[in-house]
């Protein structure tokens, strides 16, 4: 059976696929767009950004910034808009849950002072301003 053009099925399946990936990497540009732009605000406030995209098992920190001994976990939300909710919206409890989670292990694998901690999430337009929502949980 084919469409209208002519196409199979397979070609139509083919087709959606190549749309999914292409939306996947430009989920990742704009992600990996608003985190330079959060990196950059905080190393212009006199923050040092000691680790980005850290990973372990249980989770994901996007940024972890320090200031003197006090250390930040930055969790950044880039948005093209605001169809599926804001970007502080998506970071739900369960999302809190698992960032916090990794901010242990990062913790217990630091090898530094650790003075205050705090959480902060920074959410990014597509024309790189920021709304930052410093120990939001």
């Amino acid at each position: 059976m084919t469409d209208r053009a002519g196409r199979g099925h397979r070609a139509d399946r083919a087709d959606r696929s190549d749309r999914a990936i292409d939306r996947r990497a430009d989920a990742a540009h704009v992600g990996r767009f608003g985190e330079e732009a959060a990196a950059r605000w905080y190393r212009r406030a006199g923050y040092r950004v000691v680790a980005r995209n850290w990973r372990c098992r249980e989770g994901e920190l996007d940024l972890v910034v320090a200031k003197g001994r006090d250390v930040t976990f930055v969790e950044v939300k880039a948005r093209s808009d605001h169809r599926f909710g804001t970007g502080a919206e998506a970071v739900d409890r369960r999302k809190q849950g698992r960032i916090r989670t990794a901010a242990v292990r990062w913790l217990e694998q630091a090898d530094r002072a650790i003075g205050a901690i705090r959480f902060d999430v920074v959410e990014v337009d597509r024309q790189g301003r920021l709304e930052r929502h410093p120990d939001c949980f």
